[in-house]
């Protein structure tokens, strides 16, 4: 039964076609109306996908509405939507104070047709600026020690404007004492380090210019001055409710950890 139904109607397709005259294909299905969203003025009058002849529409809607016309993927292909490269970091939005950077990237074609919708086209990430608005030095005491992941540290500078290198720092190796339950649910791309912070685990912080004092060669929080029994505090950059506390074990010349335990001074 569903064959001869099928038949019939492919007969009547071409009779129709027939009475109709070569003109009607011209006139009728998608092309040139290919519309945004469910428009109801963007209709026609031909087959639709579902083998029946009468009304059917050409915009976005009409796939997940199954009465789209018979050509409208040939006519309306799905375009995703295309954004352009990040553009540079923001400053901190404060001096002398853990705070936030930011970027952003523009929309270079918007989808259509049922395409990819646009990706997050701004990013946010923690920093601290080094110097006030007067271009001074901010004050040595800024707190508890704030950290962020050692790929911040690989964009750091080793070489100044005249091409002599850099101190490179060191490296202090802390056993983690305790850490609050923000750090283990975060999922932004730039905070999911967090996640390998955990209690009993050494981890390597570096201490690297410009985080590094050029006055006392030590970094905010470093625990240099501290002995091994005295519990410091630390808190990610990025997360302020990420925080806890560890114990220095030694300073060495560079971090040895792996890299999901290796982090920065800010």
């Amino acid at each position: 039964m569903g064959s001869g139904a099928g038949s019939a109607s492919l007969l009547g397709a071409v009779v129709l076609l027939a009475v109709l005259g070569p003109d009607h294909l011209a006139e009728g299905g998608c092309a040139g109306r290919c519309c945004h969203s469910r428009d109801w003025s963007c209709l026609s009058t031909d087959w639709s996908m579902q083998r029946v002849y009468g009304t059917c529409f050409c915009d976005d809607t009409c796939a997940r509405t199954r009465d789209c016309c018979f050509d409208y993927f040939t006519e309306c292909p799905a375009q995703d939507c295309v954004v352009g490269p990040w553009g540079p970091w923001s400053g901190c939005a404060r001096p002398c104070r853990p705070s936030t950077r930011g970027r952003r990237r523009r929309v270079e074609q918007q989808p259509a047709n049922g395409g990819a919708a646009c990706p997050r086209l701004e990013e946010r990430a923690g920093c601290l600026e080094y110097r006030d608005h007067t271009g001074g030095r901010c004050g040595p005491d800024l707190g508890p020690a704030f950290i962020t992941s050692m790929a911040f540290g690989q964009k750091r500078p080793t070489h100044d404007s005249y091409g002599t290198p850099l101190d490179p720092g060191f490296c202090v190796e802390f056993t983690l004492q305790s850490r609050t339950a923000h750090c283990a649910v975060e999922t932004r791309p730039h905070t999911h380090w967090t996640r390998y912070i955990t209690e009993g685990f050494t981890v390597c912080v570096a201490c690297q210019l410009p985080a590094m004092h050029n006055n006392t060669g030590s970094c905010q929080g470093d625990g240099l001055q501290s002995d091994k029994e005295a519990v410091l505090h630390w808190q990610a950059l990025e997360v302020p409710r990420c925080a806890g506390t560890w114990r220095k074990v030694h300073k060495t010349q560079r971090c040895r950890c792996p890299p999901q335990h290796s982090f920065v001074f800010i």
